[in-house]
């Protein structure tokens, strides 16, 4: 029941390994644990860019807790708000106030306004979900309309609402039937699309088949002699998530924005996974020239400390006026130990200059990766934006998807005992894309180019491996 004592010996810790895991399989529920590895993996600490097994090997994390954890695990900085914060306001409902609240959504509304030109508030919650069930809320609120938009691709949550407006009908099919769920759209996915490879030719015709649901009243989703669309607000990821890492071409938000608006319907950027710097801007869809309606964030908001979530939005839409006390309601929401969390790493990332330093990163990272494509035939596309970075695996045709080879490279990573320059490590990998084929890497913003030389040549390694004869 106990940590693992250091002293004990390799058998012992593996005995007891093995008494954990038998455990979980008779008291833990597989629904929260996921178990989508083959072999389950312990970890007993974290420092940086990297996790410790109770054996004590370490494993290089490519994807820091799904970009929850951008600043590296174990954050000083961000420890110490927190130690600071038990010591004088660890608990307090959420119906009062306090310090650290206000501040903290003073400086994400700074963050908006600089970013977007625009002034708006902030809404806390829990996890990203749940922010986006606020969004939903609050598109409803303004616009009366319950049908929404949301693309092919798209991740938002598992939460019913959430699971509405996610593009995979596995995470809805054993609920029952979603009378609300989203009309889901094509992305540009340019490596995929009819246009392989030609960003224009994507991009214009994904645009093209947008414009066609307000052709006529004969699309059903668009009245032109009320000028009333069905559709309250489109839900998009500047850069998709779970979909794959797969970003955009350069005007396509800003000419998707155009259509939306002219119709009245709202922009919702759920930047969960990527804002926070992790494209190179705080806020992913800074890189598009659009305005949204209502941003929501989460995960690396507080670097994985205690979860705050929540939503920024025009004033017009959440002053108190229209979206008064208890339009939504969560007992943890604006928690104390995770504003002052987020306000650690709203204060690290104002002292830092991420946005140059992640952009270097990213472009050097990238580099790396089109070296291994060049090696490895099975690498269909490399791509990435900032340090969101994707390698499709493929079948050696370069097109084809290999989900096998994807599976195989995240498990021999994460079984450790790569002999990696010299030094024995694991690779800590997550996989996503529409075929499941998507090497998806979200190092920690902090990783250094030492570390990135090291993730190419792990990579490297665990693809060949891959590739072998069983």
């Amino acid at each position: 029941m106990n940590r693992i004592p250091a002293e004990l010996t390799a058998a012992e810790i593996r005995e007891e390994e093995l008494s954990l895991l038998e455990r979980e399989s008779r008291f833990c529920s597989h629904g929260d644990t996921v178990h989508y590895a083959e072999h389950p993996k312990f970890f007993e600490r974290c420092e940086g860019s990297y996790l410790y097994d109770l054996h004590g090997a370490e494993y290089l994390d490519l994807q820091m807790w799904y970009s929850a954890v951008n600043l590296g695990y174990a954050n000083p900085a961000v420890n110490d708000a927190l130690r600071a914060q038990m010591e004088k306001l660890p608990q307090l409902a959420c119906q009062y106030l306090h310090r650290e609240k206000i501040e903290l959504s003073e400086m994400i509304c700074d963050s908006v306004e600089r970013g977007f030109g625009m002034k708006g508030r902030v809404h806390f919650n829990v996890g990203g979900a749940q922010a986006i069930e606020d969004a939903l809320k609050l598109v409803r609120k303004h616009t009366g309309r319950q049908r929404m938009l949301a693309f092919q691709g798209g991740y938002h949550g598992r939460t019913l609402g959430a699971s509405a407006i996610t593009s995979s009908y596995r995470y809805r099919e054993a609920f029952g039937e979603f009378a609300d769920r989203a009309e889901f759209i094509p992305y540009p996915y340019t490596f995929r699309s009819p246009f392989r490879g030609d960003a224009q030719k994507t991009e214009d015709h994904c645009v093209a088949e947008f414009e066609r649901l307000f052709e006529h009243e004969y699309t059903g989703a668009w009245n032109p002699k009320t000028g009333r669309s069905e559709f309250g607000a489109l839900f998009a990821e500047a850069v998709q998530g779970t979909g794959g890492y797969v970003i955009p071409p350069k005007n396509y938000f800003k000419r998707m924005a155009a259509i939306c608006k002219e119709r009245g319907i709202l922009l919702v950027d759920d930047e969960i996974q990527m804002g926070i710097y992790r494209t190179g801007k705080m806020w992913a869809m800074e890189h598009f020239d659009v305005q949204p309606d209502i941003i929501v964030f989460g995960k690396a908001l507080t670097n994985g400390m205690n979860p705050i979530s929540g939503i920024w939005a025009r004033e017009e839409l959440i002053n108190p006026g229209v979206f008064g006390p208890g339009s939504t309601h969560s007992t943890f929401s604006s928690n104390t130990l995770g504003t002052a969390a987020g306000l650690a790493v709203m204060k690290i990332l104002a002292a830092g200059d991420y946005a140059t330093e992640v952009r270097r990163k990213g472009a050097y990272f990238l580099h790396k990766l089109g070296h291994l494509k060049a090696k490895h035939v099975e690498i269909g596309d490399v791509d990435g934006l900032g340090l969101a970075l994707r390698m499709e695996m493929c079948e050696a045709d370069g097109f084809t998807p290999s989900r096998r080879l994807a599976d195989r490279m995240f498990q021999i990573g994460l079984d450790g005992g790569l002999s990696v320059d010299g030094r024995s490590m694991g690779l800590v990998l997550d996989i996503g894309g529409y075929y499941k084929n998507v090497i998806t890497l979200a190092p920690s913003l902090e990783i250094t180019t030492a570390e990135i030389d090291l993730a190419a040549l792990a990579l490297d390694e665990v693809l060949a491996l891959a590739k072998a004869p069983a």
